[in-house]
């Protein structure tokens, strides 16, 4: 399926926001936060300490009068530059976020945003990367694609077998906390999967420039199903 069809399928999947987070939690409280290399208030934070880019998102939610920040998807962001997981010397710099972060509290519950099975979940433990993380596969028209949710609580994995089956709308998993998260606020990594290309309860979440034309295409704006 060609990039362009696979979007549009996307954008039709469900003409009504598919929701990764409480249904009853409206689009007014969502608040677009930008964590990018373009956004100069963060030149006064510390985005290497979780606890205090945690205040800085606390403050910004709080501040709009919202519950939910959410936001990054394909934004060159520097928070990355405190982990040798995206930095090496053999290798270009990854810096591009592939999915979009809902920024909450930790122990958030965590729903199907479509009919599901578990394809593979994992605990990624490198500092930096997802933690608990779960894989989701959707057969919808013929049509099959995944689903990666990431930064969640231990318990979120626990007891999960695969081939688990979520109706939409259920409950999956919770989110963890910096101790369990790779060290971050805590919030979900939701991100959009066309091809695995074989990774099990993993999936790269950020990319370098070199490679973003083929993730781009492989890795589409989640808001085409959040609608937010």
């Amino acid at each position: 399926m060609k990039s362009k069809s696979f979007t549009d399928f996307l954008k039709n999947i469900s003409l009504k926001s598919c929701h990764v987070l409480d249904a009853s939690i409206s689009k007014a409280q969502y608040t677009l936060l930008d964590l990018s290399e373009a956004n100069t208030e963060l030149d006064t934070v510390d985005v290497s300490s979780s606890s205090k880019l945690e205040t800085y998102i606390h403050n910004h939610i709080k501040k709009q009068n919202a519950k939910v920040a959410f936001g990054g998807y394909l934004e060159v962001r520097t928070i990355y530059k405190r982990s040798k997981h995206f930095n090496n010397t053999e290798a270009e710099e990854r810096n591009i976020h592939l999915g979009i972060d809902l920024w909450s509290e930790a122990n958030t519950p965590i729903f199907a945003p479509l009919d599901a099975t578990v394809h593979s979940f994992k605990n990624n433990i490198n500092y930096g990367d997802y933690g608990p993380t779960i894989i989701l596969k959707h057969h919808i028209k013929a049509i099959e694609f995944y689903t990666l949710y990431g930064h969640l609580s231990v318990s979120s994995i626990d007891n999960l077998e695969v081939g688990n089956v979520f109706k939409r709308g259920e409950q999956i998993a919770t989110l963890g906390d910096a101790t369990v998260n790779g060290d971050y606020p805590p919030h979900l990594h939701f991100q959009i999967i066309k091809d695995l290309q074989g990774f099990v309860g993993d999936y790269p979440g950020v990319c370098s420039k070199q490679d973003l034309a083929f993730f781009k295409t492989n890795c589409p704006d989640p808001n085409l199903l959040l609608k937010l």
